[in-house]
C-alpha cells in the first residue's frame, strides 16, 4: 500500500474542479509537516499576499497515518493573515483518517469561490456547494447543519469557520469535528478569504493494512506502551490541565496579563477541580487509544421556557490559562463559559484570551476606554469577557478589529505596547524563563510545542547561550520528523527514533527508517526555508518589556542574557537556510515561487 509519491487533490474553488497531481518526493520529505512545506513552494507564492486568491490552503497527513495509534495529526500549510508569511498549524480529530481513507496524501485548496460555500471531497466526488445562507452562523449550528447536508459514515470530517474566519481574523481558527482546532495563526482567516465555510472531507475509500508479521508484532508493542504502561496516562487521567498546579508552584503561570506568575486563588482552576466539578467524559481523535480529549459541560438557561440546556467543551491546559489565570477568572464554569464563547466565533483560545488580557489591563491604565471595548473589562469578570469575546470575533468596531489582526497591531493604534503579552503571536501559558521567550517568539509556529524551551526551564537555572541553543536546533529536528509522520507529539515518548524505524520497515517504508535524521534535518531547512521567503526575519521580532519584569523560581529575568539568548538563537535558525545547508540538504534546486 506504500507509494514513493504523494497523491495530492488540487481543487480549484472559482471553477468547482479539481485534479490529482502525483508529487516526487516521499523519501526525501516524508509527509505532513514536511509535504506540506514542500506543496507550498510548489503552488504558493511568498511575495503575493496572504489573501490572493491563488495562494493554497494545504491539509496533508504522514506515512504511518491510519497504520499505527496516535498517528492522527492532520497538518495545515498556509500563509497567514497574522504575520503574512508561511504557517503551519496542526490538529486531531478525524480529518487524518478521513484523507486517507480518500487515498491522499495531501490537499490543495486554491482560489475563491463566489459566494460562501462548502467543499465536500471524498475518494471519486468532488463538491463546491453554495451556503451563503451559513453567513455569520456560529462553529456549532454550522456544524450541525452541515452534518444533515453531507451525511456520511465515521470517516467523514468535517472542519469550519465561524463569524471570526468570515471576518478574516488573524486569531481565527478552523474547527475540526467539534472538539479539535488548527488553532495558531490564522487558518480560519484563510478559509474566510476563500468563501469557504466549511470542508467536508468524506473518508469513502478503504486501504489494505500490511500482511506481515512484522507490522502486527511492532502495532502490538506500541499499543502496548500507550495503553498497557503510565507513559500515556497523564495524559488521559487529570489530563494537562494538571500543569496549573504544577507551573503556578514554579512561579512560571501567568496571572492577569503576566502581572504576576503565581497565586493563591488557583484552587479553583486547578486540574483537580476541573475532574472533580465538570469533568462529563473522556474522548479521543479516530485512531487513538489514549482519550486525552477532556470534555466539561457548561449550563444554560433559558428563561422564557425555564428550560437548560447543557454543552459540552472540551479543555485542557492551555485554554484553561487563556481564559482563567491569564484573565483572573477563577471559577471552573465560568472558564468553561468563556471557553465556550470562543468555539462559537471560531477563535483559537490562547490568541483571544491572551489579547483581551492585554486589553483589560489597558482598560485599567485608561489607554482604552468603553467607547473602544463596548463592554467594560475587569480581571476576572467572566460575563464581561464572554461579551467581549463575540466582539472580537465578529470584528466589531474599529477597537476590535484591529485587535483581531493581533495584539500588537493594536499597540501600535492605541499604545500599551510594553505590557503586551506576545511572543512571535499571543504567548502560550508557560512563563517559565529566558530559554521559552526566545524559543517561542522567534521559533517557527511561535508554538510552544517547537521545542521543549519551556522544559529546558523547568530543570535548568544556569545562564549558557550556546547550550540552550544547541538543545533548541537539535529539539526541533526531532520534532519536524515526528510532524511528518504525523504523530500527535503527546506520543513523543513512545515514539523515540528506534520505536520510529521500527515502525516505517514493518510497513515498507525502509528508506525513510534509514535516513530519519537527514530527513528531519531536510523537512525543518524546507520549512524555514519557505518561510523566510516570505518574510520572515528574527531580528524584526521583538520581545516587549513585560517579560524582563517576570519573576519564576530561577529569579527575575535577567534582560542582557534574553537579548544574547534571542541574538544567537536567530543566527542559529538563519544558519539552517544557508547556502552550504541548503546544498548538503538538496534543497538548492527549490526556488521561490
Amino acid at each position: 500500500m506504500i507509494r514513493d509519491y504523494f497523491r495530492v487533490l488540487v481543487v480549484d474553488l472559482a471553477t468547482g474542479k479539481g485534479k490529482v497531481a502525483k508529487i516526487e518526493g516521499r523519501n526525501e520529505f516524508a509527509g505532513g509537516s514536511g509535504v506540506g512545506a514542500l506543496l507550498f513552494n510548489i503552488y504558493g507564492h511568498a511575495q503575493r499576499p496572504w489573501d490572493d486568491p491563488d495562494q493554497p490552503l494545504i491539509f496533508s497527513i504522514g506515512a504511518l497515518t491510519g497504520l499505527f495509534p496516535l498517528m492522527s495529526k492532520t497538518v495545515c500549510s498556509f500563509k497567514s493573515p497574522y504575520h503574512d508569511q508561511f504557517a503551519e498549524s496542526h490538529a486531531g480529530g478525524r480529518s487524518a483518517l478521513a484523507i486517507r481513507f480518500a487515498d491522499y496524501d495531501a490537499i490543495v485548496i486554491k482560489g475563491r469561490a463566489p459566494r460562501l460555500s462548502c467543499l465536500s471531497i471524498g475518494m471519486s466526488h468532488l463538491e463546491v456547494k453554495d451556503v451563503q445562507f451559513l453567513a455569520g452562523k456560529d462553529v456549532f449550528s454550522t456544524g450541525k447543519l452541515l452534518r444533515r447536508m453531507f451525511p456520511g459514515s465515521g470517516h467523514r470530517s468535517i472542519l469550519r469557520i465561524g463569524p471570526a474566519g468570515e471576518s478574516l481574523s488573524g486569531m481565527a481558527c478552523i474547527n475540526a469535528d467539534t472538539y479539535r482546532h488548527f488553532g495558531r495563526l490564522g487558518s480560519g482567516g484563510v478559509m474566510g478569504s476563500k468563501n469557504l465555510k466549511g470542508i467536508v472531507i468524506q473518508g469513502d475509500g478503504s486501504f489494505a493494512l500490511p500482511d506481515n508479521k512484522d507490522y502486527s508484532k511492532v502495532f502490538d508493542e506500541v499499543y502496548e506502551k500507550m495503553t498497557g504502561t503510565d507513559m500515556m496516562s497523564k495524559y488521559h487521567n487529570l489530563g494537562t490541565a494538571a500543569n496549573l498546579n504544577v507551573l503556578n508552584e514554579l512561579k512560571s503561570l501567568p496571572w492577569r496579563n503576566l502581572q504576576a506568575t503565581k497565586d493563591d486563588d488557583i484552587a479553583g482552576i486547578t486540574g483537580e477541580k476541573f475532574a472533580d466539578d465538570t469533568l462529563l467524559r473522556n474522548a479521543a481523535c479516530a485512531g487513538c487509544p489514549v482519550g486525552c480529549i477532556h470534555l466539561g459541560f457548561v449550563r444554560e438557561k433559558f428563561m422564557e421556557q425555564n428550560q437548560y440546556m447543557y454543552r459540552q467543551v472540551a479543555y485542557d491546559y492551555e485554554p484553561i490559562f487563556a481564559t482563567g489565570s491569564m484573565l483572573g477568572v477563577t471559577d471552573a464554569f465560568h472558564v468553561l463559559a468563556i471557553m465556550d464563547e470562543i468555539e462559537k466565533v471560531g477563535l483559537d483560545v490562547m490568541s483571544g484570551g491572551v489579547a483581551l488580557a492585554w486589553a483589560t489591563e489597558a482598560f485599567e491604565k485608561g489607554i482604552i476606554t468603553e467607547k473602544e471595548t463596548i463592554v467594560p473589562l475587569a480581571f476576572g469578570d467572566a460575563e464581561g469577557y464572554k461579551k467581549a469575546v463575540n466582539y472580537l470575533g465578529q470584528a466589531a468596531n474599529e477597537f476590535y478589529t484591529a485587535l483581531s489582526k493581533g495584539t500588537l497591531v493594536a499597540t501600535k493604534k492605541y499604545g500599551g505596547e510594553d505590557f503586551a503579552c506576545v511572543l512571535g503571536q499571543e504567548m502560550a501559558g508557560y512563563a517559565t524563563g529566558e530559554t521559552f521567550y526566545v524559543a517561542e517568539s522567534l521559533g517557527f509556529r511561535h508554538s510552544h510545542l517547537d521545542s521543549g524551551g519551556y522544559a529546558w526551564d523547568q530543570k535548568n537555572d544556569k545562564k549558557d547561550v550556546d547550550a540552550v541553543c544547541d538543545f533548541l536546533i537539535g529539539d526541533e529536528t526531532g520534532r519536524a520528523f515526528i510532524t511528518s509522520m504525523v504523530a500527535c507529539l503527546f506520543g513523543r515518548g513512545v515514539y523515540n527514533d528506534e520505536q520510529l524505524s521500527a515502525c516505517l520497515k514493518s510497513v515498507g517504508y525502509t528508506e525513510i527508517a534509514e535516513n530519519m535524521d537527514t530527513i528531519g534535518e531536510r523537512v525543518r531547512a524546507m520549512r524555514w526555508k519557505v518561510r523566510f521567503d516570505t518574510g520572515y526575519d528574527p531580528d524584526a521580532i521583538s520581545i516587549p518589556k513585560r517579560y524582563n519584569e517576570v519573576t519564576t523560581w530561577k529569579g527575575k529575568t535577567d534582560p542582557e542574557y534574553l537579548a544574547e539568548l534571542k541574538k544567537e538563537y536567530g543566527n542559529r535558525i538563519r544558519n539552517l537556510v544557508s547556502e552550504e545547508a541548503l546544498i548538503r540538504l538538496g534543497l538548492d534546486k527549490y526556488e521561490k515561487n
